[in-house]
């Protein structure tokens, strides 16, 4: 059998259960009707409200499904739900998402290189980064964890002005995994 082509038409979404009912799927037999100017009609019967929305050309949009009656505006849904998705789109851009960068080590890894992984580490923790250090053994090297935790403690020392252990050493395997969060600021 051949593989079916897929249409390039989007599949509208799901009917939520939280999404607002409009026109012919409100089922209150009275409502709260505010009109297309945001005025205050008061309460009306479901039928009068439809066919007030369909004198204005605008849809019949239950926003309050919760109230005695529910309240339900005369407006264009579809504008309306343009409005919710970019309003979904900016709370999402306003969170703030903090990454986790990592450093590697090694329980041989000389003092020169251990200041340039401290260096890197440091602009990290400037841009409000975590910092993940994950030391890795080989062969006889995990015979020697004490030598691990010392490397920790060191490169933890380097950065102890500007960032705070938020997770102890703990071995997992053939590694050892810590964590750096940023010091906040004073």
């Amino acid at each position: 059998m051949l593989g079916r082509r897929r249409s390039r038409i989007p599949v509208p979404p799901p009917e939520h259960a939280n999404r607002a009912r409009i026109n012919d799927k409100i089922r209150s037999p009275t409502v709260r009707l505010i009109d297309e100017k945001g005025e205050q009609v008061g309460v009306v019967t479901v039928e009068d409200a439809r066919g007030r929305a369909v004198v204005a050309g605008y849809d019949l949009v239950e926003v309050a499904a919760e109230a005695k009656p529910p309240v339900c505006r005369i407006m264009d849904y579809g504008k309306f739900l343009f409005e919710l998705q970019k309003r979904e789109r900016q709370t999402k851009a306003k969170a703030h998402k903090v990454d986790t960068k990592e450093v590697r080590l090694r329980p041989g890894t000389g003092g020169g290189d251990l200041e340039i992984k401290a260096k890197h580490a440091r602009e990290f923790l400037a841009e409000g980064h975590k910092v993940a250090i994950m030391l890795q053994f080989r062969g006889r090297e995990m015979s020697h964890k004490e030598l691990g935790i010392e490397m920790i403690k060191r490169f933890t020392a380097m950065l102890d002005d500007v960032a705070k252990m938020e997770q102890e050493p703990r071995v997992e395997g053939r590694r050892m995994n810590a964590l750096l969060a940023p010091r906040p600021h004073s």
